[in-house]
Parts: structure tokens; C-alpha cells; sequence
């Protein structure tokens, strides 16, 4: 299985405080354009007039691709092609760090569309099959599949035999994605969603470990720690592993639903999935790790987080296990564009490091956009952090020029 060419085999002390090797690769134009970036996004109203107007902007067809293309786009995409991302692909590459191709359209619920976003998820498969570039791929259940359908799949709801056939194209989408991913020998994320769909999720996903995670861990399923139930879920499904033969994949994440689900909950009238507090979903994503690790006989994981903590913690669990930062079943994630300093630093270290690299035409993957920018706004300190970053890295080099 093709994974990065890590230099460290031996542990050593990790600070994600050294903006040098955070930004090396940035030069220093970039770095000014990612610290006027960062300054808007840290202003919440900004953030949420900008994306007023860009809405607006695109439903009246106005001319404001290059603008984005230039600037946000540019942050968080690696390109509109898998083509487009090859630079990018290569800059993470030099850094020791590995790309996550991830094709960012949203699905336009027709089944022509959830055919041609499934060619275009296996095109990544074969570009991460070419090299130890990309040690994953990714694909989300909702851009091959009717959310309404999987919602009243998950409801138990009687299907309608055009329903039945739809789901069955389904369970053969998925199938085609993690068979191929199987036969070169690739790593594959399926992405956790909302509440409501996930069980369905969950359900193709074990199916898809059954079948091909019997050698070697290939696919991963997500499990989202600010769900109440997601432990307890992770356990059960590492024991069905357990007693069922097959390897688990796990992707630890803390979520990206919240207010989705606490509205919905609300409306619905029914009690609401997610923690009451972090402290609560802290201590789960601490714990799940815990777990994983007890049980990384038969469990593989990846901590997509660009929390600080949880990084320092898994390392030092490492450490305590006597494992090698390389280790094959234990690898980290951050977005492209955010928590530089996470994923460099680990990499320099020798810890597996991934990158999420969307990618799709501009207005096709300006959803995603809209999330980043209000994820940016709505984690605590998100912006300022990546904000004050910046700046010192900006100072260091002022300093250095000075000297």
C-alpha cells in the first residue's frame, strides 16, 4: 500500500509554536495574502456580509469568479481538476506531507450526477495509485445518493420498488468505489453527516470493511465525537470487527453539523445528539483514541482535528506504546489552508500527515467554501489563531531580513 516516505523513525519533541517549518513553504507574497485572508475571516460579520454578497453575486450570474478564484478558492482548493492540484500536490509532497484528493461538488440529486461524481472520485483513486503522494481518498455518501432516500432508509420507511432499485444503485456506487480502492491497494475515507442519515452511513460502511478490509485496512469509516452515542458506537463496531474477522478503519473527527443538529433536534422535538459541552466531546475524542489504540491490533485511525491537544495527546500515547511516529495505522489530517502549523510540524517530526485537498469547479464547491469560512468564524479562536501565526512567521522574517 503506497504511503508518504516518512524521515524520522524515532520520536522526537513536536511544537506546533515554530512557524518556520509551519510556513516554509510559503513564500513571502503568499504569506501576506494569507494574513490579509485570515484578517478578514477573524471579523464574524465580515465573514457573514461577504458571503451574503457573494451569494447574491453568483445567483445573478455576476462576475465573481476571479475574485474568489484569487483568494478563498485559492486558500482552501487545490485546484478545479485533479490537474489543477498537482502543484499543490507536489508542495505538500516536499513538506512531507500527503494529499487527500477531495472532489468538493455537492450532489445535484440526479442520478446522472451521482454517476459522473463517482467516475470522478475513482479518477482519484487511479491519480493516488501513480505515487505515495496520496495515501488517501474520500468520498461522502450524500454526493452519490439521495439524502431523502437514505433518510427513509434509515427511518425503516417501506421503500417503493423505484426507491428499492435507487438504493440498490447506491449499495453498487459505493461498492465500486471501495472495490476499486481495494485493487490498488488505497486507503478510503467515508465521510460521516447529519444524524439523521448516519446510520445508513454506517451500515454501508461495515458492509464495505466486511468485504475489503480482510488483508489490509482500506476502508474508514468516520465516527463524529460531539454525537453523545459515537464512543459507544465505535466500541460495538470495533468488537463486530473483532468477531466478524475484518480489519476497522476509523477516522476520529469532532464534527461538523452542530447547528444543523441542534436546530433540527429542536424542531423535531426530539433530544438532542450532540454533547452539551466541548469538555464532553474533548474527553470522547480523547477516549476514542485511547481505545483505538488498546485495540490497534485489528484498528487503524486517522485524527482529523485541528485541535493541538488531541494531536500532543496521541503523540504522547505513542510514545508511552513505544511506537514509531511512522507507524502505518496511526496517521493526522488537517484541512489545505488551515492549521499549518499541525500539519508541518508533525510531518517534520516523521508522523504521517495528511492533507484534505478539495478541489471542483469554483461554483460548484462554494458550499464548502461558505463552510470553511463560517467554521473559521464559529471555532473559538480559529481565525485569530491561524491570524496570529501568520503574523509572528511575517515578524520572524522581518527580524531575520534585519539582522
Amino acid at each position: 500500500m503506497p504511503t508518504i516516505v516518512q524521515r524520522a523513525t524515532v520520536s522526537k519533541a513536536v511544537s506546533f509554536e515554530d512557524t518556520s517549518i509551519a510556513f516554509s513553504s510559503q513564500s513571502n507574497k503568499k504569506l501576506f495574502k494569507t494574513y490579509w485572508l485570515f484578517a478578514l475571516m477573524n471579523r464574524g460579520w465580515l465573514v457573514n456580509l461577504g458571503t451574503f454578497f457573494i451569494k447574491l453575486a453568483l445567483n445573478l450570474k455576476l462576475p465573481v469568479k476571479k475574485l474568489i478564484k484569487s483568494t478563498i478558492f485559492e486558500q482552501f482548493c487545490g485546484g478545479e481538476t485533479i490537474r489543477d492540484c498537482e502543484k499543490t500536490i507536489q508542495k505538500l509532497h516536499d513538506g512531507h506531507v500527503g494529499t487527500i484528493l477531495d472532489y468538493s461538488v455537492e450532489g445535484e440529486g440526479s442520478e446522472t450526477s451521482y454517476d459522473e461524481t463517482v467516475l470522478e472520485i475513482l479518477r482519484t483513486i487511479e491519480r493516488a495509485s501513480e505515487s505515495n503522494d496520496i495515501p488517501f481518498c474520500v468520498f461522502k455518501v450524500t454526493g452519490i445518493a439521495s439524502t431523502e432516500l437514505l433518510e427513509k432508509v434509515q427511518a425503516g420507511d417501506t421503500l417503493t420498488d423505484a426507491e428499492q432499485e435507487a438504493y440498490e444503485r447506491v449499495q453498487q456506487r459505493v461498492d465500486a468505489l471501495c472495490r476499486r480502492a481495494s485493487e490498488r491497494s488505497i486507503r478510503i475515507f467515508i465521510d460521516a453527516e447529519e444524524s439523521w442519515i448516519q446510520d445508513t452511513i454506517d451500515a454501508l460502511a461495515y458492509t464495505m470493511m466486511d468485504r475489503y478490509n480482510r488483508q489490509q485496512c482500506i476502508v474508514y469509516n468516520t465516527y463524529q465525537l460531539y454525537r453523545s452515542d459515537s464512543l459507544g458506537n465505535l466500541k460495538k463496531s470495533v468488537q463486530t470487527a473483532r468477531n466478524k474477522g475484518y480489519l476497522l478503519g476509523a477516522k476520529l473527527v469532532r464534527g461538523a453539523y452542530l447547528e444543523k443538529e441542534r436546530i433540527r433536534a429542536y424542531e423535531g422535538e426530539y433530544l438532542d445528539p450532540i454533547h452539551h459541552t466541548k469538555a464532553e466531546t474533548d474527553r470522547d475524542f480523547n477516549e476514542a483514541v485511547d481505545f483505538c489504540m488498546a485495540n490497534r491490533d485489528i484498528v487503524s485511525i486517522c485524527l482529523g482535528t485541528h485541535n493541538e491537544y488531541s494531536c500532543q495527546y496521541c503523540i504522547s500515547h505513542m510514545q508511552e506504546l513505544r511506537l514509531a511516529p511512522n507507524d502505518p495505522h496511526i496517521w493526522f489530517a488537517q484541512l489545505l489552508g488551515m492549521s499549518d502549523n499541525i500539519s508541518y510540524n508533525l510531518a517534520n517530526a516523521g508522523y504521517n500527515v495528511a492533507k484534505y485537498v478539495p478541489y471542483g469547479p469554483v461554483e460548484a464547491v462554494m458550499p464548502y467554501l461558505f463552510r470553511r469560512a463560517a467554521e473559521n468564524k464559529s471555532i473559538a479562536g480559529q481565525s485569530s489563531r491561524e491570524y496570529l501565526l501568520v503574523k509572528k512567521e511575517l515578524q520572524r522574517r522581518k527580524n531575520c531580513q534585519n539582522k
